[in-house]
């Protein structure tokens, strides 16, 4: 009986040592770095529908198959493809409602009724948008021309072109797709496309 303890005992001062002379605990993983969400400095609606200061707001980036579900067909084509939908064809390219025009994508305003005017080319045009802030221009090459292509600042949306043949006081029009603008009537914008 004695030599059975022994052994016994023997068998758990081996299982005791094997397990403090094992592998050392491996020492804690570093934190993985948080990845950071890129930011745009825009201009927001408050709930009186007045234009606030600047505000920095996280980028809208989604996958391609986010979109796609977000999006009709012809909004994903010209929104996020940078197409152009066929002129005098578009919602809102004599629309005459005041109200503001948002980004079909990321909903951040652009422009308002008081800047369209009616341009004739069969887009809606606008001198100016909401805010310098909430729209990105950068050079457009595509098809053998030169132009300045008009972006969503927080998502990156394909709007349309902007082009210096505007009225005053800017003499600008940027010629945008209905396909990528929303609309909500605000009676305290008022209509200006009877002015130019």
């Amino acid at each position: 009986m004695t030599a059975y303890y022994l052994i016994l005992g023997g068998l758990v001062l081996g299982i005791a040592l094997t397990a403090s002379a094992g592998d050392p605990i491996p020492p804690a993983k570093p934190s993985e770095p948080t990845k950071s969400v890129p930011t745009v400095q825009v201009r927001l609606l408050d709930e009186k529908g007045n234009l606030g200061p600047k505000t920095e707001v996280p980028k809208v980036i989604k996958t391609d198959a986010e979109w796609r579900k977000q999006l009709t067909d012809e909004q994903y084509r010209i929104a996020r493809g940078k197409g152009t939908e066929p002129a005098f064809c578009g919602a809102f390219f004599d629309a005459k409602k005041p109200g503001v025009y948002y980004c079909i994508c990321c909903n951040l305003p652009l422009f308002t009724s008081e800047t369209k005017f009616h341009s004739g080319t069969g887009w809606p045009s606008f001198f100016a948008p909401i805010a310098q802030e909430n729209v990105l221009e950068e050079a457009d090459h595509s098809y053998g021309m030169d132009r300045t292509e008009v972006l969503c600042a927080r998502c990156g949306a394909h709007l349309g072109h902007v082009f210096d043949d505007g009225p005053r006081p800017s003499g600008l029009r940027f010629c945008m797709n209905s396909a990528s603008l929303t609309f909500k009537e605000d009676k305290k914008y008022k209509d200006g496309t009877a002015a130019h």
